[in-house]
């Protein structure tokens, strides 16, 4: 048992395989900047990190459970060094089954999955974190409905790892209108102050009822026309249960998308 809950976080994880390309992409550094600051303000180092991607769907829920994940380089039109990437944290078996045993007891059905490796949703998040590659990682995939109500439920069944060491990570981007990207500054602005509004707000049942009606707010479909990515942020909410949302990124992504990224722990106030 940990001394402290791990706090809970969903963050950006910008686009492809881009810290591996930073020197070349300077407009990435704000973000990069960010997640190196996440990771340092953590109180304790975590036991393992349970992350949900947006690049993982399935018609019922999978919980990697491989002892050594593979690679995934789910982008395309990069340079070629950037699909030889690898990121080789561990799997850990062991949580995987207990991740599984906590969805069931919560009545959420689930698979284990040994062969699936990770994706770019998950290590071009975690490598400007844990550069190391040294923290154990359990991959949990969406459902492919991305019900809101049923995301927050896992979040809630997943809630009881934090205290015993392990982070949990919704993995996305509150925009992901790949059509758009070039036209989008005031549609992902404004879409992105109504999800600022929510996720901020003291009163814990008006963050959920909001985020689970998120269709009403401004723009929504026009930032989220199929939220895969938005989906890891129901489970975010889920785990975080009473404690308080805190903006931890915040800088337009490429100078005009707007993605913030939320850190939720018991001592923000």
């Amino acid at each position: 048992m940990s001394k402290i809950a791990q706090p809970t976080f969903f963050l950006s994880h910008g686009g492809g395989p881009w810290p591996w390309l930073i020197k070349d992409m300077p407009f990435m550094n704000g973000l990069h900047g960010a997640l190196v600051k996440v990771a340092k303000s953590l109180s304790e180092l975590p036991q393992a990190i349970v992350i949900v991607s947006g690049h993982w769907e399935e018609n019922k829920v999978e919980i990697m459970s491989s002892e050594q994940p593979g690679m995934i380089y789910d982008y395309s039109g990069f340079p070629e060094h950037t699909y030889k990437i690898k990121y080789s944290a561990p799997g850990n078996p062991q949580l995987a089954q207990r991740i599984k045993d906590l969805f069931e007891v919560n009545g959420i059905k689930s698979n284990l999955n040994n062969e699936r490796g990770y994706d770019h949703g998950v290590y071009s998040l975690l490598y400007p974190m844990f550069p190391n590659a040294d923290i154990p990682i359990v991959q949990v995939s969406l459902r492919s409905d991305f019900d809101p109500k049923s995301h927050v439920e896992m979040g809630k069944a997943l809630k009881p790892l934090r205290e015993e060491g392990v982070l949990i990570i919704g993995s996305g981007n509150l925009f992901h209108n790949m059509s758009t990207m070039q036209n989008c500054k005031k549609e992902s602005y404004e879409f992105d102050q109504w999800m600022r509004e929510v996720l901020l707000s003291k009163d814990i049942n008006y963050r959920t009822s909001e985020l689970i009606e998120w269709e009403k707010a401004p723009y929504a479909r026009f930032c989220q026309p199929r939220e895969d990515h938005l989906a890891p942020l129901f489970v975010t909410v889920g785990a975080a249960g009473d404690d308080l949302g805190e903006l931890v990124y915040g800088e337009p992504l490429f100078g005009r998308v707007s993605v913030s990224s939320f850190k939720f722990s018991k001592d923000t106030k």
